[in-house]
């Protein structure tokens, strides 16, 4: 059984940063892709925010966060780390990260990733 194990969140002012980690036991992220996604309060589906190859050569960032998130991992710790600056209300959700279970660059559907994390609240007030 993969588990994941997401950190990091926190309840933050506009601007502000915060990082998340998303750690996994020994060969379970290794080999495989990793992407976060969050959840908006009243909002029923996930939202792809950024994704990263098994390797770190290949990302994807959704729009809305390119330029103030970064994503990196780190395969010898198995963590996959998500930067977050210049926080705004917008950002406000439970981000979750999963493992991708094929492909060799990042994919934005939901439906591709078998193993989840239980999700890190992250609020960022105005």
């Amino acid at each position: 059984q993969v588990k994941l194990v997401e950190s990091g969140g926190g309840l933050v002012q506009a601007g502000e940063s915060l990082r998340l980690s998303c750690a996994a036991a020994a060969r379970t992220i290794s080999g495989f892709g990793v992407s976060w996604f969050r959840q908006a309060p009243g909002k029923r589906n996930r939202e792809f925010v950024a994704g990263i190859s098994w390797n770190g050569v290949h990302k994807d960032y959704t729009d809305s966060v390119e330029g103030r998130f970064t994503i990196s991992r780190d395969n010898l710790k198995n963590i996959v780390s998500l930067q977050m600056n210049s926080l705004q209300p917008e950002d406000t959700a439970v981000y979750y990260c999963g493992r991708q279970m094929r492909y060799s660059q990042p994919v934005r559907e939901v439906d591709e990733y078998d193993f989840w994390g239980q999700g890190t609240q992250v609020t960022v007030s105005s």
